[in-house]
């Protein structure tokens, strides 16, 4: 069966044929290690985590590039402001060094939570300065780069056409309206594919123009090429890299080599939160501890996230995600009963879900139609291991690790009680002892508005985590 990608690109969905046989070449950007990475960031791993394993689940094999930015993205992408790394560090009293390796030790230990595939090749900036800088060079000696005081920049002009992926028109807008204007540029739109470094910068590196650094556009653009060549068949973003980033990356590419990088660029949306924009002045940036303090798995995350397409808008709340929470439990629980099911399912009917699965996720990722598939599955009234081992290929997409299901509903029941916790529940049981339901009752609300659930059993209390 043919899987469709929609392609930022041309604007439709296009049946997916690779550039070489079998073989996928995909570039991601990855993440800027100047902080933690928060769960809207997480949604576009998310996303590629799903177009890996439905390409994989499909036959395919994969080279994957993801980059580590560790140097060179400044605060603006007017090309002004400080480096995001020297930034923190001095916020932080550390070297850029130190903020970089605990930061991209932090987002890879929240990658792993979520169940995410590694990329084959994860490539940091400050390793391949070499080959940004051979680029740099080559643009400048096909004469799209020109130096200034500052910087060197990349003539926009002097391609056929700019921008090609978003449809803004640069001709019809005001100079400096959406960048600010460097009076050395040529043209107002025209950006640095390498920096000339104050005396006081810290990462920064010989170059025939002093010591300097690249700028951030240039990293993925020369790692692209070094691992997957000058043309690949997928490259991944945020929407937000559409106007700027991934137009910029284009303008280098066809400067140096004459040619579009990829194929096929494929956009996800934002994570939206309580229905408005997340933010750090909101205070409403989340990351993954602080759901799982709320007693929401990465997992239950990540299944959050099948719940609109990617191509679309996703509002966060925490209804929400422990809803997905207690649903993520549910499947568990479906495939552990199936497991150990001995009713017969007919072949012809496993059949059937798996074209109704495969036919979703091919089309475009669609995860919320697939996740109606799963959950035919799972509510089955019928209980079989070939619904069991049906619901384990199927999380093969998913990667929601069903095959531990035992291992997490068996943590959740030995959870850790808090004191405060435990104080209220021996309260509780006095009351109960003393007949005294009302204040049982407001007593089993009280803990739940704490975050945990009682229950009444023969064998006493038992305490859940919401």
């Amino acid at each position: 069966m043919t899987v469709k990608l929609y392609n930022t690109l041309t604007k439709k969905k296009e049946d997916f044929v690779p550039l070489n046989g079998n073989e996928v070449k995909i570039y991601s950007c990855g993440p800027t290690v100047y902080s933690y990475a928060h769960i809207g960031n997480f949604r576009a791993y998310v996303f590629v985590d799903n177009l890996r394993r439905i390409l994989e689940y499909n036959g395919y094999k994969l080279k994957h590039v993801m980059n580590i930015t560790d140097v060179g993205h400044l605060e603006s992408d007017g090309d002004n402001g400080e480096d995001k790394m020297e930034k923190a560090a001095k916020k932080e009293n550390k070297s850029p060094y130190e903020i970089a390796k605990f930061y991209t030790d932090k987002f890879l230990e929240d990658m792993k939570k979520l169940n995410i595939e590694m990329p084959e090749i994860i490539a940091k900036a400050t390793e391949h300065i070499s080959d940004m800088l051979e680029l740099a060079k080559e643009i400048v000696k096909k004469g799209y780069g020109y130096e200034t005081s500052t910087a060197i920049y990349f003539d926009v002009s002097k391609l056929d056409k700019y921008p090609v992926l978003s449809n803004r028109n640069v001709d019809e807008q005001i100079a400096g309206a959406r960048v600010d204007v460097d009076p050395e540029k040529r043209n107002p739109y025209d950006f640095a594919i390498w920096i000339k470094a104050p005396e006081n910068h810290i990462m920064k590196w010989d170059s025939p123009w002093g010591l300097s650094y690249p700028g951030w556009h240039l990293e993925c653009s020369a790692m692209s090429k070094k691992y997957l060549g000058e043309v690949f068949d997928i490259h991944t973003g945020g929407v937000d890299h559409i106007p700027t980033h991934h137009e910029n990356e284009i303008a280098q590419s066809k400067g140096a080599f004459g040619k579009i990088p990829a194929k096929i660029w494929m956009h996800v949306e934002f994570l939206q939160v309580n229905g408005g924009k997340m933010s750090k002045s909101l205070g409403n940036v989340y990351t993954i501890e602080q759901l799982e303090q709320k007693g929401i798995e990465a997992l239950a995350y990540k299944l959050f996230c099948y719940t609109a397409h990617y191509r679309t808008k996703l509002n966060f709340t925490f209804e929400g995600a422990l809803a997905s929470q207690k649903a993520l439990n549910r499947l568990r629980e479906s495939y552990i009963k199936n497991a150990s099911g001995k009713d017969e399912i007919p072949n012809e009917q496993i059949e059937e879900y798996k074209n109704k699965f495969l036919q979703a996720v091919n089309d475009d990722l669609n995860m919320p139609v697939a996740m109606g598939i799963v959950w035919e599955v799972a509510r089955s009234e019928k209980k079989s291991k070939k619904l069991a081992e049906l619901l384990l290929e199927f999380d093969n997409v998913l990667g929601l690790d069903l095959i531990s299901s035992e291992k997490y509903i068996n943590s959740q029941k030995e959870i850790e009680v808090p004191s405060e916790i435990q104080e209220l529940l021996n309260e509780r049981k006095k009351a109960r002892e003393e007949k005294n339901w009302t204040l049982s009752d407001k007593i089993r609300d009280e803990i739940k508005l704490k975050g945990y659930i009682v229950k009444d059993t023969k064998e006493g209390m038992t305490v859940e985590k919401v």
